[in-house]
């Protein structure tokens, strides 16, 4: 694929849409291209999560389990960034494994690089924090409200059982 093209699909990737042209551009060209057969396995569950994959081109099948016990987690096409975790904190190890499901071509996505794009672009940065201390706070609301709801339930399941 071009620059020009893989600067297209960084454009899709919702982390980086607020990115200039030129940040795109330095990201497309310090990233590494990887064309790929049908069949190969990106990444397998368990493996160390040293980065991001975004998909330029084909599909991907993220699954959990090994051979017939594997479970399928979804299907995913260009524009996708798989490992995003990965690409800001040491995530540890890969939740699941990655299968091209046709031909595809990838941009892998170093955590050094990434944290050097943050660094060169404190804006970026910032921007990307207040979206991720936004997403946590949804997390944490969903969360109290899963709490307040089973709280809730196990109050009423008391009180049936002392009616008993």
């Amino acid at each position: 694929m071009t620059l020009a093209s893989n600067i297209s699909v960084l454009k899709l990737v919702p982390i980086l849409k607020e990115c200039s042209e030129d940040q795109l551009r330095l990201l497309a060209f310090s990233a590494e291209e990887v064309r790929l057969p049908a069949g190969h396995r990106i990444f397998n569950e368990g493996d160390r999560a040293d980065g991001g994959l975004v998909i330029c081109s084909g599909r991907i099948q993220l699954e959990t389990g090994l051979g017939a016990s594997a479970v399928k987690q979804g299907v995913y096409a260009a524009g996708t960034l798989l490992g995003e975790n990965a690409l800001l904190v040491d995530a540890g190890v890969r939740p699941v494994s990655a299968v091209a499901l046709e031909e595809c071509s990838i941009l892998k996505i170093s955590r050094s690089l990434f944290l050097r794009m943050l660094q060169e672009f404190p804006e970026m940065a910032v921007r990307l924090f207040q979206e991720k201390a936004a997403d946590f706070k949804k997390m944490t609301d969903s969360l109290s409200r899963a709490e307040r709801r089973l709280s809730y339930a196990g109050t009423l399941s008391d009180q049936l059982h002392r009616k008993e």
